[in-house]
């Protein structure tokens, strides 16, 4: 991590805060686009109710929402909440990784992951479906930042062992599950997904990532209406999960070890 001086350290914080707000408007834009199997790459953006097309001045992440107070400026539709939820997301997500990466590599290699993870949630909120590509994608960024991380070799033996543990883990304890329920109980999609997290994560920090990921999905399920209830998406579960054990994960482990010895 390369020491800034303190005002250029407050400059680049900033900037990540406006580059994850920014992100966080284009991954959910792509993710509708990707629901309604729109081009995620061409057209530009619109209302979704009226199909006008967006200005600049409609485009300012967080603060076009603030100053349209949350409707389209031409047809007066709703501009739906998960829009400002998902830029004030990135933007928080971003200014954290920053802090606590510095300015690094690994910053840049947590501020992608956490676009795919994003990108993870909405879709799989929307559809019950993860996209293979997108997991595929985190993996090749695994790959590509490891020499970011010093000892390369120490961190692929314990993120490959991270998504054998817990990735083949939950792939044997769904299949018991699924016997003994008669019915599906995890995705196959959600345990690709725990792979390709378990190399980010780790040994230890993945048995904490499940740990979170379960109480989350809890909540999340305690809030869902009677009419979802042939399925629970698990997706946002994780990728919030892996947010917050990636930033702090560390922390919350050595303060676990310090009361327990």
């Amino acid at each position: 991590m390369l020491e800034l001086p303190a005002a250029i350290r407050i400059y680049f914080l900033i900037l990540s805060t406006v580059l994850g707000a920014s992100i966080g408007s284009f991954v959910n834009c792509a993710a509708d686009r990707y629901v309604a199997n729109q081009s995620v790459w061409k057209g530009r953006s619109h209302c979704p109710s009226c199909g006008h097309t967006l200005s600049i001045l409609d485009l300012f992440p967080i603060l076009s929402y603030i100053f349209l107070r949350g409707k389209c400026r031409y047809c007066g539709e709703h501009i739906p909440i998960r829009c400002l939820i998902t830029e004030l997301l990135g933007g928080v997500v971003f200014l954290m990784y920053a802090y606590v990466y510095g300015f690094s590599l690994i910053t840049l290699e947590m501020m992608i992951l956490m676009a795919i993870l994003l990108a993870v949630a909405l879709i799989d909120y929307d559809t019950m479906e993860i996209p293979d590509g997108l997991l595929q994608f985190g993996v090749i960024v695994f790959l590509l930042f490891l020499p970011a991380h010093g000892d390369y070799a120490a961190r692929l033996e314990d993120g490959a062992l991270g998504a054998l543990i817990y990735g083949g883990g939950m792939l044997i304890l769904s299949l018991i599950m699924d016997l003994v329920l008669k019915k599906e109980s995890l995705g196959g999609g959600d345990i690709k997904m725990l792979i390709m997290l378990g190399l980010f994560t780790g040994v230890f920090k993945g048995l904490l990532n499940i740990l979170l990921a379960c109480v989350i999905g809890l909540l999340m399920a305690l809030g869902r209406s009677k009419k979802d209830e042939e399925g629970f998406p698990f997706g946002p579960a994780l990728a919030f999960a892996a947010m917050a054990t990636l930033l702090v994960g560390s922390q919350i482990i050595d303060w676990y070890l310090e009361i327990i010895f």
